[in-house]
């Protein structure tokens, strides 16, 4: 069994693609009209083959106050792995991203949170070692 999907809610896909690639580096993958919406996937190019990332519109209105929820509460949606946060803070900071602080050691991890725009947190790691 393998993971090869995993989705993240956005209230807007056209801004969410424009984010993920223009600002974080990521490549489109899939765009596929689905009716009001598009099955939009983007990919790392510094990450494992075959993984998407599913820009998920939210359709559904309990999703979308789950994700108000959660940005509320300071709690990211998911997590991206770095092997160089210093200066991948200072790369997206230079791209206009929002951080909700500068990087933090907190025990095995260094990490930070940043906005995308899109109604989710984003919590940008870097293992120790």
């Amino acid at each position: 069994m393998q993971i090869k999907l995993a989705s993240i809610p956005v209230d807007d896909q056209e801004r969410a693609l424009r984010f993920y690639t223009e600002v974080l580096g990521f490549e489109k993958h899939t765009d596929l009209p689905m009716g009001p919406f598009r099955w939009l996937t983007v990919s790392s190019p510094e990450g494992v083959a075959g993984v998407e990332l599913v820009l998920e519109p939210i359709g559904f209105e309990p999703a979308r106050v789950y994700q108000q929820a959660l940005y509320e509460a300071g709690i990211p949606a998911t997590a991206f792995i770095t092997h160089d946060i210093a200066a991948e803070y200072e790369r997206l900071l230079a791209r206009g991203v929002r951080f909700r602080s500068e990087p933090r050691a907190m025990g095995p991890i260094t990490a930070v949170l940043f906005e995308d725009g899109c109604g989710n947190l984003i919590n940008l790691v870097q293992p120790a070692g």
